[in-house]
């Protein structure tokens, strides 16, 4: 039996492999303790990120998105912030599977659910699913997002012939 410790430790290995195997930079903190585990590099953009062990209940993944250390004065539990991160990456041994959580949509949050299929009583709002947070897909979706804004600036700049000197 793994502790939490270790758990985590397979988690930023599970994640950084994944991420790794997608052709994209990852970083690691040299000292422990920060607010976030991986760094990954989107090109201009530098993606921190929290890793969180995952468990599969039936069809919902689930994982808690705080932190709890011991102090003098007990459990300290906090939660992240767009401050502090920009997402969480899960990794779910069991499923084999990673995904990727935008900060946006869950900050401050304690907890999440994702399911890995529809609601029985077809219930949508406030459902979360497991296939919308892939983490390939995420992180492919996020580095395009960076990429057109890249564009979209490189087209603000440019003016005139091309190349500027034949004016």
């Amino acid at each position: 039996m793994l502790s939490p410790s270790e758990k985590g430790g397979v988690t930023e290995l599970a994640v950084a492999f994944e991420v790794a195997r997608l052709g994209i930079p990852v970083f690691r903190p040299v000292i422990d303790g920060g607010r976030y585990d991986l760094v990954f590099d989107l090109g201009r953009r530098l993606l921190r990120v929290q890793c969180k062990t995952a468990i599969r209940v039936g069809e919902v993944i689930r994982a808690g998105l705080r932190t709890s250390r011991a102090t003098r004065n007990g459990h300290v539990r906090t939660r992240y912030s767009a401050d502090e991160i920009d997402a969480f990456a899960l990794y779910c041994d069991e499923l084999r599977r990673a995904f990727l959580l935008p900060i946006e949509r869950f900050d401050q949050a304690s907890y999440v659910h994702l399911r890995l299929a529809p609601a029985r009583n077809h219930q949508r709002f406030g459902v979360h699913m497991a296939a919308d947070y892939d983490l390939a897909k995420m992180v492919r979706d996020l580095g395009a997002i960076a990429q057109l804004g890249e564009r979209l600036h490189g087209m603000q700049e440019v003016a005139g012939s091309s190349p500027a000197s034949s004016i």
